[in-house]
């Protein structure tokens, strides 16, 4: 009975995900002025703010942030930051409990999720100045 009731679950949340990507203007409404933070398999991954004019600040959760933007490439969404010019593009879905973002090069490797609190703080160290 508890197995059956566990499959019901997870059917109900399942179909409550939604299968089609968000359009870039429904992520700009979603993430303008928020910070995300996002995990992945159960532990924490990162998070992101995300400013006005697509501008990002992405950290590991290790105090090194980078500076980025995003810009939409058809269905996907494209990050490059200041360290890394090469795009890191992401599908974004909106999921019952937030968002769950696939990477695009490798959706089999890395799936997001939008998680509300991880007991982190997102912190930012600044620039590394000496020899």
């Amino acid at each position: 009975m508890f197995f059956r009731m566990l499959i019901a679950a997870f059917t109900l949340c399942a179909s409550a995900v939604s299968s089609e990507p968000m359009s870039a203007a429904e992520f700009e409404a979603y993430v303008t002025d928020k910070t995300l933070y996002f995990g992945r398999a159960g532990e924490a991954y990162g998070a992101e703010i995300y400013h006005e004019n697509r501008r990002v600040t992405w950290s590991f959760l290790d105090g090194d942030c980078k500076e980025g933007h995003w810009y939409p490439e058809g269905e996907l969404i494209c990050f490059v930051y200041e360290d890394r010019p090469d795009p890191q593009c992401w599908t974004f879905e909106k999921g019952p409990r937030g968002l769950i973002a696939t990477f695009a090069n490798d959706p089999a490797s890395t799936e997001l999720y939008e998680a509300q609190d991880l007991g982190e703080e997102m912190i930012c160290y600044g620039p590394k100045i000496g020899v």
